[in-house]
């Protein structure tokens, strides 16, 4: 072990880092509190001396501050916070944790997840708009059903969703407010329709730039796109049916 070795531990938030930093014996000799800023960050680490190995939960800021560091520590862990038991003992707040998050880092007991530079963060971002709209549009048309069920008009089927007989159903409920509701749900289910589609072109295109595509489309059952979610619940099965059997 490097004599000069630092474990540096860091609970993140959105307006501040809770840091403990641990020598190479295990014994902390450093905790502050910085702003949540890159140039606040950076100017922490310039003055650390020694061989830096970091470590922070994965979570919302977990890939930008991946990205800030790796240029200017030796290593950055990150740890999955669902598998580090040792967290969840004992007292909890900021500087308690990024303690813990050193001392496991230290002794080498953190569960990571690993962060690699594979060109596939244009991936990854494309799926998580794919299935951000997927849900938004499963959520509109259980509520544009949820009209008509609400006046006791049957609405089974997809029928309902068309733009071809939108007329004739919207012309089934009576009360001008609970129409321009209706009519309002039917013009964001045409707009994340659209958006839907151009997300799902820009996906498939980017996903045959990697090797890994082909082969997972000569898997029996696995199309282009192909999306595991829970089963919906009774209130949403008539409305998801649709934009689930898309995936």
């Amino acid at each position: 072990m490097n004599s000069s070795t630092k474990y540096i531990g860091m609970d993140v938030h959105k307006e501040s880092i809770s840091i403990a930093v641990r020598n190479a014996a295990g014994k902390i000799v450093m905790e502050c509190v910085i702003e949540t800023k890159a140039s606040i960050v950076l100017q922490f680490f310039d003055g650390l001396r020694g061989d830096l190995h970091v470590t922070f939960e994965e979570g919302t800021w977990a890939a930008w501050l991946h990205d800030l560091l790796k240029p200017h520590v030796s290593k950055v862990m990150l740890c999955d916070p669902r598998r580090n038991a040792l967290l969840q003992d004992g007292n909890q707040n900021d500087r308690v944790d990024a303690c813990k998050l050193s001392d496991l880092l230290y002794m080498n007991k953190l569960s990571t997840v690993y962060h690699g530079d594979h060109g596939l963060r244009t991936l990854k971002e494309l799926g998580r708009s794919y299935l951000t709209m997927t849900k938004d549009q499963s959520r509109v048309m259980s509520r544009i059903k949820a009209i008509y069920r609400s006046w006791a008009i049957p609405c089974s089927g997809k029928q309902v969703y068309g733009s071809r007989h939108r007329a004739e159903w919207l012309g089934k409920i009576p009360e001008p407010g609970v129409h321009r509701r209706a009519e309002l749900y039917y013009q964001q289910l045409d707009a994340l329709r659209t958006l839907r589609q151009e997300v799902r072109r820009d996906l498939l295109a980017e996903s045959k730039k990697h090797k890994a595509w082909k082969r997972l489309c000569q898997i029996p059952s696995i199309g282009p796109i192909r999306g595991e979610r829970p089963a919906p619940t009774e209130e949403e099965a008539g409305g998801n049916s649709r934009a689930e059997r898309e995936l």
